[in-house]
């Protein structure tokens, strides 16, 4: 049995954007609305408008969609002209079609079959445990979340993302791959020129199921902002204050 995590340590950043939990389901989902906007969204949007509306919804393997999305979560197969990188040289993101066709193999995907049902909702709606958190916040407070990840693990900090196909990296690959990661969506075409997130220092940090107690426990527990990050005066004085402290303790060697 999965027990229920604690996500009101979130409340501690005071973020503008509610945290958005992502299910994937074989079975269809219960107790929650079947978004009826989907032919009309890409997979990106569709999570947005969980955050701007407010709102808990599914999708379906039924739905159409307006972009490739359907595609990663394995509901429809991939056209022919799409992986052999046709689309990106076109789009002006390449300078080859064998160039985009090289990010096809790196990209995560479910395997056809495996999910006909996907779930979005704001923390403070879920009625699951979701199988990925996604927040989108500025590089500051971003500091502090990814700094949750690595305090009590010593994981490093790793970006994966391409220049299209930017649904998967923070929707998909986390769950697959048991990765914290996070993009810019600046940096990707679709969320770019779909403005998907008008501000340009937005960042988009999704937590896999098996990391989100880890954040919240060491959001709960540790300094949120730090006596260095106060000040440049700030950092140095504490800074040399620890290498003197340290140079005195090691002549009792």
């Amino acid at each position: 049995m999965v027990i229920p995590n604690d996500y009101d340590a979130l409340d501690l950043l005071e973020l503008e954007d509610s945290p958005i939990g992502v299910k994937y389901s074989f079975f269809k989902p219960k107790d929650i609305e079947h978004f009826d906007n989907a032919d009309e969204k890409s997979l990106c949007e569709i999570f947005r408008t969980a955050q701007v509306e407010d709102r808990a919804f599914y999708i379906s393997h039924e739905d159409k969609q307006g972009c490739v999305g359907k595609i990663f979560l394995g509901m429809e197969p991939m056209t022919p002209f799409a992986e052999s990188g046709q689309i990106g040289e076109r789009l002006g993101v390449f300078d080859d079609a064998r160039n985009n066709a090289k990010l096809y193999p790196q990209i995560s995907t479910f395997k056809e079959g495996d999910v006909n049902f996907v779930s979005f909702a704001p923390v403070k709606k879920m009625n699951f445990e979701p199988d990925v958190l996604v927040i989108s916040t500025t590089p500051d407070k971003g500091e502090i979340i990814m700094r949750a990840a690595t305090r009590s693990t010593g994981m490093a900090y790793k970006s994966v993302c391409t220049p299209v196909m930017g649904c998967t990296w923070f929707l998909i690959y986390p769950y697959l791959e048991d990765q914290v990661n996070f993009i810019l969506p600046q940096l990707v075409h679709g969320l770019h020129g779909r403005e998907v997130y008008p501000d340009p220092s937005t960042m988009l940090i999704s937590i896999p199921y098996k990391w989100i107690p880890t954040v919240l426990n060491n959001l709960r527990n540790m300094p949120l902002e730090l006596e260095g990050h106060k000040s440049r005066e700030a950092y140095f004085a504490e800074f040399n204050g620890i290498m003197a402290d340290l140079a005195e303790e090691m002549k009792q060697i």
